[in-house]
């Protein structure tokens, strides 16, 4: 029998389908597993010195839930340039080595697993798309290109965020540029300067005056940000969530089941996923809030240098580099391998992380060999 949480995701996603447009159909044919997918946001990552920036190739966000018949993927090692950091989202995850080149693994359906030679600075993974920001500051994308999003404008860029059929990035001079599906205006940003942005189902930036602006789909509020100065913006499903430059983290958007209801004290980073946000307390100490169906509201006790919180799981970096992940544990997601980490990417249902020596582990869902990385 469907769970409270479950009928409340079909029933949000029913009455919001006429909005959301052709992504709503897909949506439907989907959520028979009770999930809502997160396969337009762009990887959500989890790093040592967490921005606490969601839907960043640093950070993110999550996505489908499609396959789960997959066993888990383990990592491998050997010699060669080691990794500085990775990007995971649906069935697909990309990591940058110490030379500068990308290395994709998983889903190559759109040849999204199949990264362009030279080398990058990062590199951002939405799903059916990934683009990566090159060492002389151009942009390149790969991967679907149906919305034009695998083509990107001219110019030189500080940072580039995919979603799953747009992409949008912070230009050398703090302007804005977007590029792919724009049903929704999540192709249209607004003038000014920058400071970082985050892709969800829709965008927010944090501009250079500490205001957070946000565009896209609205049906919930998610583009209406509050007022006030923010250090982080990260963009989920249908929810934003910010941390003021007072500690305290603001939510706006979709409150379905408590996930724009952020608990009072202050923060050093916030991510939000689907019905679904977690931050690091200034304490260190993880609080999360939404969805609990699968514990993945219920945080370990102890310290963390980040947190990175998916559909129904959640993983975060311990001060110690160790890696704890709670709630849904169906495809092995949320049992972490042991050893110390820099950083993490989770996607809905698989999860790589970068080691302190430079190689990568992942472990979940392998049904198309995502979660089995390639040595070093």
């Amino acid at each position: 029998m469907p769970t409270k949480s479950t009928s409340l995701k079909q029933l949000r996603n029913t009455l919001h389908a006429e909005a959301r447009g052709r992504w709503a159909l897909w949506l439907l044919l989907v959520t028979g597993c009770g999930r809502t997918p997160l396969d337009n946001l762009g990887g959500a990552t989890s790093e040592g010195a967490a921005s606490g920036q969601g839907g960043q190739g640093n950070a993110a966000g999550t996505a489908g839930t499609e396959g789960l018949g997959g066993s888990g993927g383990t990592e491998v090692l050997g010699s060669g340039p080691s990794f500085v950091s990775v990007s995971a989202a649906r069935e697909l995850a990309c990591g940058v080595r110490t030379d500068g080149t990308v290395a994709c693994w998983g889903d190559n359906s759109k040849g999204q697993a199949t990264p362009p030679a030279g080398t990058f600075a990062s590199v951002s993974v939405g799903g059916l798309l990934v683009c990566g920001v090159r060492t002389d500051g151009t942009v390149s994308c790969w991967g679907d290109n149906s919305y034009g999003e695998s083509t990107p404008p001219a110019g030189t860029f500080a940072s580039v965020s995919a979603s799953s059929d747009s992409a949008c990035g912070v230009r050398t001079d703090g302007t804005v540029a977007c590029w792919g599906d724009n049903a929704n205006g999540q192709a249209t940003p607004p003038s000014g300067t920058f400071a970082s942005i985050s892709l969800g189902a829709f965008v927010c930036g944090v501009r250079t005056d500490g205001t957070v602006a946000c565009w896209g789909d609205n049906t919930l509020g998610e583009s209406t940000p509050p007022a006030g100065t923010f250090a982080s913006v990260s963009a989920g499903e249908f929810v934003g969530c910010g941390v003021r430059t007072d500690g305290t983290v603001a939510c706006w958007g979709d409150n379905t089941i408590g996930e724009a209801k952020a608990p009072a004290g202050t923060f050093a980073s916030v991510n939000a996923g689907d019905l679904l946000a977690c931050g690091v307390k200034t304490d260190g100490t993880v609080a999360c809030w939404g969805d609990n169906s699968d514990g993945e509201a219920t945080p370990p006790a102890g310290a963390f240098a980040s947190v990175s919180a998916s559909s129904a799981f959640a993983c975060g970096v311990r001060t110690d580099g160790t890696i704890a992940c709670w709630g849904d544990n169906s495809s092995g997601q949320a049992t972490p391998p042991a050893g110390a980490f820099a950083s993490i990417s989770a996607s809905s249902d698989f999860v790589c992380g970068v080691r302190t020596d430079g190689t990568i582990a992942c472990w979940g869902n392998n049904e198309f060999g995502q979660a089995t990385p390639p040595a070093p």
